[in-house]
């Protein structure tokens, strides 16, 4: 019998280039899955007017609007569940989870890291890999746990850093990657060869390495 399509829910703060990347490739059919909705925590976003062009719910839950971070997360998590997703997407989504939504979410929910974890978690990536003199950079994806940028990896990407590289140059690079990247992760979830279990993540059945997948 046929494997339903995954059904992803993405949250988005910004202009949504991954959303866009992602929305691609179930139109093309790279990917079998269906997007439920589009989150934003910030109105008004180039993000939520992609999702409405391709006429997929979009929804803003403004954290400005919320007392306190724990009131936030929590009708969050009443928006998310309640359109019943397999798996929960962080495509530049740029505020910071509490303990009790990532728990929730465990196994089930991904984010994209403009850095090549452990290195720089955090704000301003690029600017710390140019600083720091590095010879290389990249972005990687990992499961979402309590920690900040360090859940469970499960996929890392590298390029190298050219002397006349800035800032800019390596977010253009980055996003490059990253939008292979997510279509790529998502698909291996939707044929069940990345798995998360109560052990870790499991890829083709071995368990992941702290690199994630070579």
């Amino acid at each position: 019998m046929k494997q339903m399509p995954l059904k992803l829910v993405v949250l988005i703060s910004g202009s949504g280039s991954n959303l866009q990347s992602i929305i691609n490739a179930i139109e093309s059919n790279q990917i079998d899955a269906t997007i439920e909705a589009v989150i934003s925590n910030v109105p008004d976003v180039k993000g939520l007017e992609r999702a409405k062009n391709h006429n997929l719910p979009a929804v803003c839950l403004n954290h400005k609007d919320f007392e306190c971070r724990d009131d936030f997360d929590m009708s969050l998590k009443q928006l998310i569940d309640s359109y019943n997703p397999d798996l929960v997407i962080l495509a530049g989504f740029m505020r910071i989870l509490g303990k009790d939504i990532s728990r929730h979410y465990r196994g089930k929910m991904l984010n994209i890291h403009p850095s090549l974890l452990p290195k720089y978690p955090g704000l301003h990536t690029h600017q710390r890999a140019l600083d720091a003199g590095d010879k290389e950079h990249g972005t990687t994806i990992h499961f979402v746990t309590e920690e900040l940028d360090g859940g469970p990896m499960v996929y890392q990407r590298s390029f190298p850093i050219e002397a006349n590289d800035s800032p800019d140059s390596l977010f253009q690079k980055v996003q490059a990657l990253e939008h292979q990247m997510y279509p790529e992760v998502i698909q291996w979830i939707a044929d069940g060869r990345l798995v998360f279990t109560s052990s870790g993540p499991e890829f083709d059945g071995s368990p992941l390495t702290e690199r994630g997948i070579d």
